[in-house]
C-alpha cells in the first residue's frame, strides 16, 4: 500500500516536471526584432504595439497575443509572425489610409454633422472593412430615429495609388415613416390610456411638429416592448408576453404600431431562499433574510427583486466577500406563486488587468470611467461589472453599451472591453396646456451630454396667464468625482397676481444644490440660493400690505429629506414616501422659515382598484418683528381641494385673498377600474378633499379658520389632443367668503 502512495506522488511530480520542461523549452529569448512591410507606421511604434523587449523569454501564447494586440491597432490589414533563433520576425501588411470622406443626400446640417460625429472612420485614419459595416448600421439606426425608416445606405470606395481611398457614403433618404395610430391587443388587463402613458412611441399629429417620438423607429418599439414587459412584472404578471409587435403600412408614409400582449395570471411570492457556501457566516445575510421574510406572499414584482440585488451588492462590496457572484432562479409554483432561490456562489480569483472603452467619440473617457465600480487591479467581480454596465446606461447619453472580457498577460488576470453607441443626446421641447385655472405654454431646450462632460444643460421658458418664467439648468451629475450631482438653477420669474391676490412681483437669482441618498431608500437634497425680488401691492391694499412693497435680497439654506418607498415613482400602486423640506434665511430684510411635511400612502386591490392617502402641512413663521411676505404666503395647492377656485379660500385683506402662515390638506382617491372598462382611453376615481389656510400674522382679525371638504368624481381621458383631466366636486363644508367650483379640467399636449 506504502509502494502505491509512493508511486502516485513520483507520477504526479514527474508529470509537473515534464510540464515546466516543456513550457521552457518551447519559449524562447528575444535576440532582435525585424519589422518588414511597413511604410507609414514606425518599426519603433509597432515594437511598442506589441509590449515586449529583447533578452525576454517569449511563448507561442504570447505570440498570439502580438498579433491579437497588432490586428487591434486597426493600422494593419495582414500579420505575419515567426521566431526563429532568438530573430522575431513581424512581416505586416498595412491597412489603407481614407484620403476623403463625403456623405452624399442629406441636405440637414445638423443631422449630417451628427452623423459625422458618430463615425469611427475618418478621414487620415486608417479604413478596416469591420468599421465600415459597423458605421452603415450606424447610420443606418441615426436616419430612422429621425424618421427616415426606408433610408438606403451604400458606400462607395475608390483606391488611389499611393495606398489610400476615397470613402463616399450614398443615401437615398425615401419618405419618412409616422406612426399613425398605436394598438394594444390580446388580454392586456390594462386600458390603452395607460399602456400608452407607458411606451416612449407616440402618434403622429399635424402640430407634433417638434417631437421625433411620431416615427417609426425599430431601436425605439424594441424598448416600447421592454418598458410594457417592465410594467407588466413589476404588477405582478410574471408570465407576460409581448407576442409580436407590428407595424401595418396605411399608406406609403403612415403605419399602424400594433403590439399584442398576453399579461397572463398575477403572481404572487411564495417562498425565497438563500444559498451560500458553507465557509461564509449565515449572519452577514440577514438584511437579506428578512427581506426574503417580508416579500413572502406579496405580489410578485422586478422591482421587489431589485431589492434583493441592491442588498447583495452591499454585501459585494466588502473586501472579504469580493470574490462571490450572485444568480437567481424563479420556480412556479401552483399556477400562481413563484419561489425565489438567490445562490451565493465563489468565483475563480481574477483580476482586472486593464479596462478598454470603445466608441466614445464624443464623451470624454473619464465620464464614463467614474461610472464604473471595478478598476484596473480590482478582483474581477460579475455583479459590480454588471452594475458598472448599468450606470453607463443610467447617463442616457449612450444608445448602446456591452461589454466582454478578454484573457489578459497571465493566468490570473482579465482584460475588460466596453464597446459604447453614441446617441443623439439634445432634446427640444414644447408644450401647452388650457383649463378653467387658466391656459399656459412652455418651450425648452435639453443637451444631456454638454461639451462630452456628462453635464446636463436646460434652458427654459413658460408663460402662463399670471407668470413668465425663464430658466437655464446646469446639472452635473458626478461633481468632481464625488458621485452626488451638483445642480446650478439661474432664474427670472415675473408674477402678476394683481386681480387676484393683490401683488405683482419680479423675482431674479439662482440657487445651487445636490441630492444623494443617505441611506437606504433615504435621500438628502441641501440647496442654497440668493433671490431679488421687486414687489408691487395694489392700490387698494391695506397698509400693512403696502409696507412690503418695494425691493427684498434674501440668501437662504434649504434641506430636504425623503423617504421613498414606493414600488414605483412612476403610478405607483403600493408603498408610501414620507419628505421634509426646510428653509432657512441666512441674510434677508424680513426673516422667516419655512416648514413643509408631504406624506403619500398606496394600496392595490385584487381587481387593480388603487387607494391612496395624501397628506400636505405648510407653516411661513416669520422670526422677527416683520410681517410675512405676501410671495411667501400659503396658498392651498390646486391638486389639493378641488371643489374650491385655486387659491380662493382663507383669509381677505381688503378684497384680496392673501393665504395665510399655515396650510394643510388631506386626500383620499380610489380609482374604479371595472367601471367604463370597455373605453380603453377612460379611467375614474371618487375623491375626498378636506383642507384649511390660516394665521395672518399682521392682523389677527382677518384670520378665520374653517376646514374645507368636498367630494366627487375625477375622469382622466387620453384624447386625441392629449391627457384631459377633469373632475365634477361638491363642496360639503366652506366659509363664506370662499369662491367654489363644481367644474375644472385641465388638457395639455406636446408639440
Amino acid at each position: 500500500m506504502q509502494k502505491m502512495k509512493n508511486l502516485k506522488k513520483f507520477s504526479i511530480i514527474f508529470l509537473l516536471f515534464f510540464f515546466n520542461l516543456t513550457t521552457f523549452l518551447r519559449a524562447e529569448v528575444i535576440k532582435s526584432i525585424e519589422i518588414l512591410g511597413n511604410n507609414r507606421i514606425s518599426k519603433n511604434t509597432i515594437i511598442q504595439f506589441t509590449n515586449i523587449k529583447l533578452d525576454e523569454d517569449i511563448s507561442p501564447n504570447k505570440l498570439n497575443n502580438i498579433v491579437k494586440d497588432l490586428y487591434d491597432t486597426d493600422f494593419f490589414s495582414d500579420i505575419k509572425i515567426s521566431l526563429n533563433r532568438g530573430i522575431l520576425k513581424i512581416e505586416v501588411v498595412e491597412n489603407a489610409i481614407i484620403q476623403s470622406l463625403r456623405i452624399d443626400g442629406i441636405k440637414k446640417k445638423s443631422l449630417l454633422e451628427f452623423i459625422e460625429d458618430n463615425l469611427s472612420l475618418k478621414e487620415k485614419n486608417s479604413y478596416t472593412e469591420n468599421s465600415l459595416k459597423k458605421d452603415e448600421e450606424k447610420i443606418s439606426n441615426i436616419l430612422r430615429s429621425n424618421g427616415y425608416y426606408f433610408a438606403e445606405v451604400i458606400s462607395k470606395i475608390k483606391q488611389n495609388d499611393n495606398n489610400t481611398i476615397d470613402l463616399i457614403y450614398d443615401i437615398d433618404l425615401g419618405e419618412k415613416a409616422f406612426i399613425k395610430k398605436i394598438k394594444f391587443l390580446g388580454n392586456k388587463k390594462f386600458k390603452e390610456r395607460k399602456l400608452k402613458s407607458i411606451i416612449i412611441s407616440e402618434e403622429q399629429k399635424f402640430w407634433k411638429f417638434i417631437s421625433n417620438k411620431k416615427y417609426l423607429d425599430l431601436t425605439r418599439i424594441s424598448l416600447d416592448e421592454k418598458l410594457l414587459k417592465s410594467f407588466y412584472k413589476n404588477n405582478g404578471f410574471f408570465n407576460v408576453s409581448v407576442d409580436s409587435s407590428s407595424a401595418k403600412l396605411l399608406n406609403k408614409e403612415n403605419f399602424e404600431l400594433i403590439f399584442n400582449i398576453n399579461a397572463g395570471e398575477r403572481f404572487y411570492f411564495n417562498k425565497l431562499n438563500l444559498t451560500i457556501p458553507d465557509e461564509y457566516s449565515q449572519s452577514n445575510f440577514e438584511d437579506i433574510k428578512n427581506l426574503f421574510i417580508d416579500l413572502e406572499g406579496q405580489i410578485y414584482s422586478l422591482n421587489k427583486i431589485e431589492k434583493i440585488i441592491k442588498e447583495i451588492d452591499k454585501i459585494v462590496l466588502q473586501k472579504e466577500f469580493e470574490f462571490i457572484s450572485a444568480s437567481y432562479s424563479e420556480n412556479v409554483i401552483d399556477k400562481n406563486k413563484i419561489d425565489i432561490i438567490v445562490s451565493l456562489n465563489e468565483l475563480e480569483k481574477k483580476y482586472v488587468e486593464r479596462i478598454n472603452i470603445y466608441g466614445n467619440y464624443i464623451t470624454e473617457e473619464k465620464v464614463i470611467r467614474n461610472r464604473l465600480l471595478v478598476d484596473e487591479g480590482d478582483p474581477l467581480n460579475n455583479i459590480l461589472l454588471n452594475k458598472s454596465l448599468n450606470e453607463i446606461k443610467s447617463l442616457n447619453i449612450f444608445g448602446k453599451v456591452t461589454s466582454n472580457v478578454a484573457d489578459g498577460s497571465d493566468s490570473k488576470s482579465k482584460v475588460v472591453n466596453i464597446n459604447l453607441e453614441e446617441k443623439p443626446t439634445g432634446e427640444i421641447a414644447a408644450g401647452a396646456g388650457t383649463g378653467t385655472s387658466g391656459s399656459s405654454v412652455s418651450f425648452s431646450i435639453k443637451e444631456n451630454n454638454y461639451l462630452g462632460r456628462g453635464i446636463k444643460l436646460k434652458s427654459a421658458l413658460a408663460l402662463s396667464d399670471t407668470q413668465v418664467k425663464g430658466s437655464l439648468i446646469i446639472d452635473n451629475p458626478n461633481y468632481k468625482n464625488t458621485d452626488r450631482s451638483l445642480k446650478t438653477t439661474i432664474e427670472s420669474i415675473s408674477t402678476d397676481n394683481m386681480s387676484r391676490f393683490g401683488y405683482k412681483s419680479d423675482k431674479t437669482g439662482f440657487s445651487i444644490g445636490t441630492t444623494y441618498e443617505q441611506y437606504d431608500d433615504l435621500y438628502f437634497s441641501p440647496s442654497i440660493s440668493n433671490y431679488y425680488e421687486d414687489l408691487e401691492t395694489s392700490s387698494t391694499a391695506s397698509s400693512a400690505k403696502k409696507k412690503q412693497a418695494g425691493s427684498h435680497f434674501e440668501t437662504a439654506v434649504s434641506y430636504g429629506l425623503t423617504l421613498n418607498k414606493l414600488n414605483q415613482n412612476f403610478h405607483p400602486t403600493d408603498g408610501f414616501s414620507s419628505s421634509f423640506y426646510q428653509t432657512l434665511p441666512l441674510i434677508s430684510e424680513d426673516y422667516s422659515l419655512e416648514n413643509t411635511y408631504l406624506f403619500a400612502k398606496y394600496h392595490s386591490l385584487e381587481n387593480d382598484m388603487v387607494f391612496s392617502f395624501k397628506f400636505y402641512a405648510k407653516a411661513v413663521t416669520a422670526l422677527g418683528d416683520e410681517d410675512t411676505r405676501i410671495t411667501k404666503r400659503i396658498y392651498i395647492p390646486s391638486n389639493r381641494l378641488r371643489g374650491f377656485e385655486s387659491g380662493k379660500i382663507g383669509p381677505k385683506d381688503s378684497g384680496d385673498f392673501i393665504g395665510g402662515n399655515y396650510g394643510s390638506a388631506i386626500n383620499f382617491t380610489s380609482t374604479l377600474p371595472q367601471f367604463l372598462e370597455n373605453l380603453e382611453t377612460i379611467d375614474l376615481s371618487l375623491f375626498v378633499d378636506a383642507a384649511n389656510v390660516w394665521g395672518v400674522d399682521y392682523d389677527d382679525s382677518l384670520d378665520q379658520s374653517k376646514v374645507r371638504t368636498s367630494t366627487g368624481l375625477a375622469i382622466d381621458w387620453f384624447t386625441p389632443i392629449g391627457p384631459l383631466s377633469f373632475s365634477f366636486a361638491k363642496p360639503i363644508t366652506k366659509a363664506d367668503s370662499d369662491v367654489t367650483e363644481t367644474f375644472r379640467f385641465q388638457i395639455g399636449t406636446t408639440f
